[in-house]
Order: structure tokens, then sequence, then C-alpha cells
């Protein structure tokens, strides 16, 4: 039953005096004489007038007014609201001593700011102006969240390693030795840097770290002051799968110390390395709410499923479904590119690359550690390098979405997305590309204030735009929550297969690479000094060899068929290795 109603008016998208205000004079109390809607220089709404009609929602020009029915079971529940007609988060989740919470959830439902919460960054405020602490220890009394809060007052010690890392840069400056060897309150700065493979790092400025030095460098951080409860946002982004797993390892160890929380879109890490999870779900940027704790393996299950039966909440259209096999590689036929063995030399590093090729309609995924060339090679075959003997000849189009995405220009994202394709608000793309990534409401802002996802999701759209016969993207997942991550393999796909088009993808999302890839291109070597590449192999063989080269095995799980990881030494991990078949083996 929904008669708990939530408005929320954005004020960077609301423009007044620059519409015709239809949203007002249309509205019904207003017609009778109330003021459910006002918009001046403050827009906003009176949540206790307005009839939820949606008259203002189809009116406002700007998309910048939501109306949404809430189940009248979370009023009087707000744990915090950002000012008047704001984003609205109800619940939090509980840390538990012993153990790793996880927190799961679309982009933009309150995890970030559940953890400023709980990490003492930010006061609730109960969703009112302003709250005093008397008042919330009442809203949580008799529940697990009590003590903890009072702990915050008293003044225990948190410990958080943010979401976007690449601010890092800009508040500190100085070397990563210097950095770490500041915040080191546990003596342990020496042996975690080993665990992390940080060694090489240390002397070089933090302005000149790659993205995985980066996030490596703040988990390090983190871990190294000694506080009571440590919050992680997000430790996979920039990281190849050798090093998501040894931050998982290093991260369990602190949480037989320390309570530990984080937030995490990889769900074969999160699987790995969580105790419990608590869902986020609503509507982003509208409102959040974080459900009770359940078993990681439950939890998982019910978000890939979109419906949580505690809770009785269907929390999307259709579930998140993984193939079992991937049926299209015998289909692919016309090859559109055939290329040779090929070396490259790059300041110190040497890439060896077996030769292959890639078909029309084919997406083949890449996968391999971090500095061993992967970008390189998509680069070459791009045409934007040259091979050392210069044998790649290749006289193709490309399309190419880069690693890191950098902002040159200061436009609206309509404006830049025109500029490379005039037809991108045609029905086609919108269909195919906008609605999909939820692209249509972010066209009025400016590239510059988009967060990490947003500017993600654009730089996809981007590049699929662009006229071309190849298409290479590096990392697309990073910054993608569960539900954008599928979204994007299922556009790109569909992209290759409707277009005949090739697509190269680079990840280290394992559930994204079994969604997306017909083939795989393996790399291996030695880090930042050489790099080897395979030819192109089945997703069989070329998982088995990516999965023996990092030492764990897959398994899917019986219920979603989502790829999970074995516990290490577990039985079926040993059977697995025994018989060669770290991938998928029934």
């Amino acid at each position: 039953m929904e008669d708990y109603r939530i408005a929320v008016v954005d004020r960077d998208r609301c423009k007044p005096g620059k519409c015709s205000q239809e949203c007002y004079k249309y509205c019904p109390v207003v017609r009778t004489g109330g003021e459910a809607v006002v918009i001046d220089k403050k827009a906003m709404i009176s949540e206790e007038l307005c009839v939820g009609c949606g008259i203002c929602v189809k009116k406002c020009p700007f998309s910048a007014i939501t109306i949404v029915g809430l189940p009248h079971e979370l009023e009087g529940r707000e744990v915090h609201r950002y000012g008047e007609n704001g984003f609205v988060l109800y619940n939090l989740p509980i840390p538990r001593k012993g153990h790793v919470v996880g927190l799961l959830g679309p982009n933009g439902t309150g995890k970030t700011t559940a953890v400023k919460i709980l990490s003492g960054q930010l006061k609730p405020n109960l969703g009112k102006e302003e709250a005093d602490w008397d008042e919330i220890f009442d809203r949580f009394a008799g529940t697990e969240l009590l003590d903890y809060l009072k702990g915050i007052v008293s003044g225990i010690k948190t410990s958080v390693k943010p979401q976007y890392i690449e601010a890092i840069p800009k508040v500190y400056r100085g070397t990563a030795e210097e950095l770490l060897a500041k915040v080191d309150e546990t003596g342990k700065m020496d042996e975690l840097v080993d665990k992390l493979e940080l060694r090489n790092s240390l002397k070089r400025d933090i302005k000149n770290l790659s993205g995985g030095e980066l996030q490596r460098l703040a988990i390090a951080a983190s871990l190294l002051r000694d506080a009571d409860f440590y919050f992680f946002d997000e430790v996979t982004s920039y990281l190849d799968i050798y090093q998501r797993t040894s931050v998982a390892k290093v991260i369990r160890e602190k949480a037989e110390e320390k309570p530990v929380l984080i937030v995490e879109h990889d769900i074969a890490i999160l699987d790995m390395l969580a105790d419990y999870v608590h869902i986020t779900y609503g509507e982003p940027s509208v409102y959040g709410v974080v459900t009770y704790p359940k078993g990681v393996r439950v939890g998982i299950n019910q978000y890939l499923n979109g419906y949580l039966p505690d809770e009785n909440i269907r929390i999307r259209d259709k579930p998140i479904e993984f193939d079992v096999f991937q049926p299209r590689e015998s289909e692919l036929e016309t090859i559109l590119l055939e290329y040779p063995s090929f070396r490259k030399t790059l300041d110190g590093f040497t890439l060896r690359a077996e030769g292959g090729d890639i078909k029309k309609s084919e997406v083949l995924g890449i996968v391999g550690p971090n500095a061993t060339g992967k970008s390189t090679f998509v680069k070459i075959i791009a045409g934007v390098l040259e091979d050392d003997d210069k044998k790649m000849d290749v006289e193709l189009k490309t399309s190419y979405k880069p690693q890191y995405i950098r902002v040159d220009v200061d436009t609206t994202v309509k404006a830049f997305l025109t500029s490379i394709n005039p037809a991108v608000t045609s029905s086609y793309y919108k269909t195919e590309f906008l609605k999909p990534l939820r692209i249509e409401e972010l066209m009025d802002r400016r590239l510059t204030d988009l967060s990490g996802g947003e500017l993600q999701r654009v730089a996809i759209v981007a590049c699929l735009l662009r006229e071309a016969d190849l298409y290479l993207l590096d990392e697309p997942s990073a910054h993608l929550d569960v539900e954008q991550r599928t979204e994007a393999a299922r556009i790109i796909r569909r992209f290759a297969l409707n277009s005949k088009k090739s697509v190269f993808v680079v990840d280290h999302d394992i559930y994204l690479i079994d969604m997306i890839s017909d083939r795989l291109v393996v790399f291996g070597g030695k880090p930042g000094r050489e790099g080897k590449s395979s030819k192109p192999l089945s997703m069989k063989d070329g998982m088995n060899r990516f999965l023996s080269n990092l030492g764990i095995t897959f398994r899917r799980d019986e219920e979603t068929k989502r790829p999970r990881v074995n516990k290490l030494n577990s039985r079926l991990d040993r059977e697995q290795k025994s018989k060669g078949e770290y991938y998928y083996y029934f």
C-alpha cells in the first residue's frame, strides 16, 4: 500500500524564470488555493499538500521534479535527508564485530551516505532540518545500532577508504611512502606494502601513480590507521582480478581483529569477502532504503532476482540472468580482421602478442593482470600505436573508450553526444542507449559536474555512437553498479549483433566478461616488465587459462547461475584443480 509520498526537486535542473511554470499553473491544489508547488528562486514542493497527481512531473520541461509513492511502513523511519525536497535515506546497515558486512545496491540509493553517518562524518537529522543526539538515540533505542551511535558521540575511531580515489593527488602532495608513513599507526607498513604489491610505487610521487596504484595506496592507508571500525567504499575499481583477490585477503585479515563494512559492485569479490550483506533499493537520487542483514549468498541472489521476500518488495522489473553457455561462437563466421604476431617495446616494457582474428558481430573479451600490455594491445589494433616491426597495417575506422576518462570540454551531455552523432535523440538511440543507461536524465547536466559512474555511462554511449568498424572499450565497468554493468553488457552485446560490428572489451569484472564475451584473449607475464597475449580462445579454454594463472576456481550458483569463487582449498576447489577445470566444473 503506497499512502506515503515523497517529493523531490533537483535544484540543479530546475531553472526558475526559464520555463513557463506549467507545473505550477496546472497543479490541482494550487488551482484551489493551496501552495503544493512553489517555483521561484527556491523551488520546492509541499509534501503535506501534494496529492501525487503527477501533473508537475509531466509539465516540468527540465525533469527536475520527482513524485514517488512509498510503502507506509517507511513513514517515520527517515535517517537523513539532504534539505527540503532532497534525497532521503531510510534505515542503516549494522557493523558486526568479527565479520565483514557488505552493502549492495544501485548507485544513488544512499550507500555512501550510510558510510558517512556510520563513520561519524555526517550527523543524521532524522529527515528534519536538524536533530539532537537524544532524539537520534530514542529513534534507535532497542536496536543493535544504539550502542554504535553512542560510540560515535563518545569518540570511537573509524577509518574510511573513500569511493573516488582520483581526488587523492588533489589533497595530498608527496610520495606514496611519505603518505603511508604519515598515517601508519599500526607499525605494519612494510608488511602491508608487500601484500598489496606497492613496493615499486613507494618512491613515486602520488600525482604520477596509476589508478590501480592509487586504489591500493588508499586501501593500505585505511588499514594502517588504528581504528575501531573500518569502512571501504568500492575497493575494486582499477584493480585486476589478481589485485582484487589480494585486497580481499588483507581485508578479511583485518576483519578478524576489527569490524569491517564494505560497499562493492563486484559481486564475485563481495561474495568471497563478506559474511552478511545489506541491500539498498529505491529511486536513485530520490530515496534509498537499507534492508536488514542477510546471509551473503541469499542476499546477493535476492538482489539479482529483483525480489526481496522478507520485505515483500520488488526492486527490479526483471531478474539479472546469466547464460550457462556462450551459444554464439559457432554462429560467427565472417572475419573482420586478421592480425599477425607482433612485438611492442615501450619505456622498458615489452609486449609480445600472438596473432589472431576478430569476427563481425563478435565481442572479444580481454583479461589479465594490470601492466601486462592490454591497453597497449588495443591501441596497436586500433592504429593509435605502431608495433616495433610495423607489421600491423589496419585500415579500419575505430572508436576507442580509454580506461581513464578525462573531461576536456565544459559542455552539456546533450551537446557533447550530439556533436558525435546528431541522431542521438532519435527514438532508436533513446531505446537502445539512452534509456537503458539512464542518460536521458543527464542530458542537461554539464560534463564537469558528473560523478565517476555518470561519466562512465556517457563515455560508453559516446564510443558506440561513433561510426566505426571496430570498437574498443577499456574498463567500461569502472564506477558502475551491478544493474548498470548488466545494462552496459547487454547494450554492447546487442550493438555488436544488430549492427554487425566487432568489439574489444578490456575488463576485470568476471561477471561482465562472462556475460559479454564470445571469446577471450588472455594476458600474462611480469607486470611492468613484459606481457604476453594469447590468440583468441574459446570461453572455456580462455577462462581455464586465466583462472589457473590466478589459482582460483569458479562454480555457478545453482539458483541464479552466477559465477561464484570457490573457497580456497575447499573440497570443490581441490577437485576442480585436480581435473584442470577451473571454470564452471559441474
